[in-house]
C-alpha cells in the first residue's frame, strides 16, 4: 500500500497569504484590480486569480495607468513606484510583507547617514529579484548586491560595511559571507551584519530536511521562478537524492513510483496547499492503474 504524506510546514508564508487575501477581497467587490508583477511565483495560483479578474502588469504598463487600483505584492517596491502611483492618481493596495517592510526601513535609515561616514550597504540577495530591487531602491541604487559567496571578495574591505540579506536567502551561506568579511575587514573599518532572513523561511530548512529523510520519493511542488523554492528544493535533494521538482501534477512520471512505498509532497512558501493536494490525487490515480 503506497503511503503519501503532504508536509504540514509547506505552503504559503504569512506574507503571500495576506497578499492573496487582499486580492481576493478586492476582486469579490467586482472591482478591476491590477497587480504589479506575479502575485506569487506559482503559475497555477496566478492563473486561478487571473480567472477571478486579477490583471498582472509590469512597471512599464503601470506608467500608462491612471485612476485605478494596483496591488503591491509581498516582495515590496522601491520608492519610485509609490511616487508614480501618486502622480497617476493610482490607489495602492499595499501587501508588502511586514518583514520586508521593516528591512526596507532599516536600509533607508542607514542610507540617510551623511557622507563620508555612510558605510557600504551590502545586500546578500538575488540580482534583479523583486524584493532586492525594492531594497536597493531605498539607497537610490547605490547598495551593492552579492548573489553568491564567491562575489564577496569584490567588496572594499578598507571601508565600513553594513551587510543585510534578502529575507528568503540561505542562512548558512549568509554566515559564510559574514565570516569572510570578518576575516578580511581592515583594522580601522567597521563591519556590522544584520540577520534579516525571514524565520518562517529559515525554520523550514531543518523541518523539510527531516521530512525528506522519511520518504522513498520526494515531490517538491514549486514554480521554477521561486528563489525560496530553489533553496528548499536543493536541501531536499541533498537529504534525499530521489527528489523531483515539479510545477504541477501533469509533470509526475509514473516510472518514479516503481518500487516506492512512501511519497512525501512538499513545496515552497509560494506553493498553494491545493496544488500539493492535486499532486497527491494524481499519484493515487496513477497507483490504481
Amino acid at each position: 500500500m503506497l503511503q503519501i504524506e503532504i508536509d504540514n510546514g509547506s505552503g504559503f508564508c504569512f506574507g503571500v497569504t495576506t497578499a492573496i487575501q487582499k486580492a481576493e477581497e478586492e476582486l469579490a467587490k467586482g472591482n478591476t484590480l491590477y497587480c504589479l508583477g506575479d502575485i506569487v511565483h506559482n503559475g497555477m495560483e496566478c492563473e486561478r486569480l487571473r480567472q477571478m479578474g486579477l490583471v498582472t502588469i509590469n512597471h512599464n504598463e503601470m506608467q500608462q495607468l491612471h485612476d485605478v487600483k494596483v496591488l503591491l505584492r509581498a516582495h515590496g517596491e522601491p520608492p519610485e513606484t509609490y511616487e508614480l502611483a501618486r502622480q497617476n492618481h493610482i490607489e495602492i493596495i499595499d501587501a508588502t510583507c511586514p518583514v520586508v517592510l521593516q528591512l526596507q526601513k532599516r536600509i533607508k535609515k542607514q542610507y540617510e547617514t551623511p557622507l563620508p561616514s555612510r558605510p557600504q550597504i551590502v545586500i546578500f540577495g538575488k540580482k534583479g529579484h523583486a524584493e532586492v530591487l525594492g531594497l536597493v531602491g531605498q539607497t537610490a541604487g547605490s547598495a551593492i548586491v552579492i548573489e553568491h559567496f564567491d562575489e564577496v571578495c569584490q567588496l572594499d574591505f578598507s571601508r565600513d560595511i553594513y551587510l543585510y540579506s534578502q529575507t528568503t536567502k540561505s542562512l548558512d551561506e549568509f554566515h559564510r559571507i559574514i565570516e569572510y568579511i570578518q576575516e578580511h575587514i581592515a583594522p580601522g573599518a567597521t563591519f556590522k551584519s544584520f540577520d534579516t532572513i525571514c524565520r518562517s523561511v529559515a525554520n523550514r530548512m531543518p523541518n523539510i530536511s527531516q521530512f525528506a529523510s522519511r520518504h522513498d520519493l520526494i515531490l517538491f511542488v514549486c514554480g521554477r521562478k521561486s528563489s525560496n523554492g530553489r533553496v528548499l528544493f536543493s536541501e531536499c535533494q541533498r537529504v534525499n537524492p530521489n527528489t523531483h521538482l515539479i510545477e504541477g501534477p501533469e509533470e509526475i512520471a509514473p516510472a518514479w513510483l516503481d518500487g516506492i512505498h512512501t511519497v512525501g509532497i512538499c513545496g515552497a512558501t509560494s506553493t498553494p496547499k491545493w496544488l500539493m493536494e492535486q499532486c497527491r490525487d494524481a499519484i493515487q490515480t496513477i497507483n490504481k492503474k
